[in-house]
């Protein structure tokens, strides 16, 4: 808080984009430091995807059959884009229920009152998931490591493609986030943010290719799932980490799901974050 209300009192840059910009990082260095000064939010984080990996990994692996396979290796190998990509989705729930506690505090209206670029404070705050999101991604990569997932299981790749993977991943999650601030501004307490943030992210989350072959779906849901952004980025993640289980679907976004999982991304960011502003604008404590 010091370190905003001391940006109160410089002088503003005459670029507003420059202002914006400088004000967005400011708010997320608060952000920043309020995680670090809180480890256990960063902790419990790490502990609900760790626990997917394993009980996905030894307890299904058996049992599903990937590329004609039922090896525990090769579901492991198919798991792993679909755990990546429900992590940095679940983060949008903490993003809400952080924004919706700033606000029950009036925090928010404190922000509001200072001379600073109105979208700053959400970017700033999105900002910061999204590095706390980069972290847990990468130690959820370790673990996966550590229970046998290997890049190329089922082709060439290399070093950019799997950092273009991540990538996109990480930009499914800051658009996500995006949807977290605007359930977050739209709610009264951080516990109704954190109920509003989950009830949707599970059908979007499991009504996918994330944990089982499309394949195997009715057509009817086959065709939801398939379009669905979450599938995209997914389908996308394991193209470019060259893992099992590539979509034999005849949908655009799995033909394409690279620019697909960019264009939903994009999208996104583009319909919540104006949204978000704007709700920002007029909310109240």
């Amino acid at each position: 808080m010091s370190a905003v209300s001391e940006s109160a009192r410089t002088v503003a840059p005459a670029n507003p984009f420059s202002r914006a910009v400088r004000d967005s990082l400011i708010v997320a260095q608060r952000n920043l430091i309020r995680m670090v000064r809180i480890p256990e939010v960063v902790i419990f984080g790490l502990i609900q995807p760790i626990m997917f990996v394993v009980l996905f990994t030894y307890v299904f692996g058996g049992s599903m059959k990937i590329g004609g396979s039922t090896s525990a290796t090769a579901y492991t190998n198919f798991l792993m884009a679909g755990i990546f990509a429900q992590t940095v989705t679940f983060a949008t729930a903490g993003a809400g229920a952080g924004i919706a506690d700033d606000m029950h505090k009036g925090l928010v209206d404190r922000f509001r009152s200072l001379p600073m670029a109105r979208g700053a404070v959400l970017t700033g705050r999105t900002l910061a998931d999204l590095v706390q999101t980069a972290l847990t991604l990468l130690v959820l990569a370790g673990v996966a490591l550590l229970v046998g997932w290997r890049v190329g299981s089922n082709g060439d790749t290399n070093a950019l493609k799997v950092l273009a993977a991540f990538g996109l991943l990480l930009l499914l999650g800051y658009a996500f986030t995006w949807i977290g601030a605007l359930i977050g501004l739209s709610v009264r307490t951080p516990e109704a943010a954190t109920s509003g943030g989950l009830v949707w992210l599970f059908p979007v989350t499991f009504l996918s290719n994330a944990f089982v072959d499309t394949g195997n779906m009715t057509p009817w849901l086959r065709h939801i799932a398939d379009w669905n952004p979450f599938s995209a980025t997914v389908e996308a993640a394991r193209v470019l980490f060259a893992n099992p289980g590539a979509s034999t679907s005849t949908a655009w976004p799995m033909q394409h799901p690279v620019w697909a999982s960019l264009i939903y991304s994009i999208l996104i960011v583009l319909v919540f974050r104006t949204l978000a502003v704007r709700k920002y604008r007029s909310a109240t404590a």
